[in-house]
């Protein structure tokens, strides 16, 4: 696959919680048909820089460019513009059926036709939705939670998917299909993916860059196989010795 277009820029981005800085200068960038991962500790600013992206905190200084652009002030711009985030915790509407999540995902979406074809797309990818189709969103198991929450995102078309700890309370055996299911999005829909993880052993098999953070910087940037091979990296973040 060739990444010549980058589809996320970030530069020097410092990113403040009232009077505590979270990001000190981190660049990155993501590059059309990617799949990069942001591995690091707890608290090490991971998921602040993709409510950043999001638009769910504010930028200190430094730019963050979608496809050259700067990102819109609106939240729900971001999903017009392509951007869309599974956030951490799933948080589906638990109310809702399944059907009814997904249309949420398809809500800048006038085509019934096109929100059809979406929905085909979903249950293709995940057949345990299109079983429990009508059943309320609360009532599913975590793993399948996680797979509307995906399928949510995916109604959208999005060129850029941002996956905030897609592993976090779900069952190993779980956790390897859905990193699968991942991949699968990306190779046939050609859909970017930036995804938060720390299961660090998991995201570098499943990425093609990765950067590691360390207290809100970067702290290593590379291949993912690299980086997976790196002494550092297997101590800190894989447990080895």
């Amino acid at each position: 696959m060739s990444y010549n277009n980058t589809i996320l820029e970030i530069d020097n981005l410092n990113v403040f919680y009232g009077g505590i800085q979270a990001l000190y200068d981190v660049s990155l960038n993501v590059k059309k048909g990617e799949i990069v991962t942001i591995i690091g500790s707890n608290g090490a600013g991971k998921s602040t820089l993709l409510r950043t992206i999001a638009g769910d905190k504010e930028i200190g200084s430094g730019k963050i460019l979608f496809e050259g652009q700067k990102l819109p002030s609106k939240t729900y711009q971001f999903v017009e513009r392509g951007i869309s985030l599974v956030p951490e915790g799933r948080r589906i509407f638990v109310n809702l059926s399944v059907m009814d999540n997904l249309r949420v995902g398809a809500f800048k979406e006038k085509n019934k036709s096109v929100i059809e074809e979406g929905m085909e797309d979903v249950f293709e990818l995940f057949p345990r939705l299109k079983e429990r189709a009508n059943q309320i969103g609360g009532t599913l198991s975590g793993g399948e939670q996680q797979m509307l929450a995906v399928g949510r995102a995916m109604m959208a078309r999005p060129k850029l998917m941002m996956l905030d700890e897609p592993s976090l309370g779900l069952a190993p055996v779980i956790i390897d299909e859905m990193f699968e299911k991942f991949k699968e999005i990306n190779k046939k829909n050609g859909t970017t993916m930036l995804i938060v993880e720390q299961n660090a052993e998991l995201a570098l098999e499943t990425a093609d860059r990765a950067y590691v953070f360390n207290v809100g910087k970067v702290s290593l940037e590379g291949n993912s196989m690299d980086l997976m091979n790196n002494e550092t990296v297997q101590e800190a973040y894989m447990g080895f010795k």
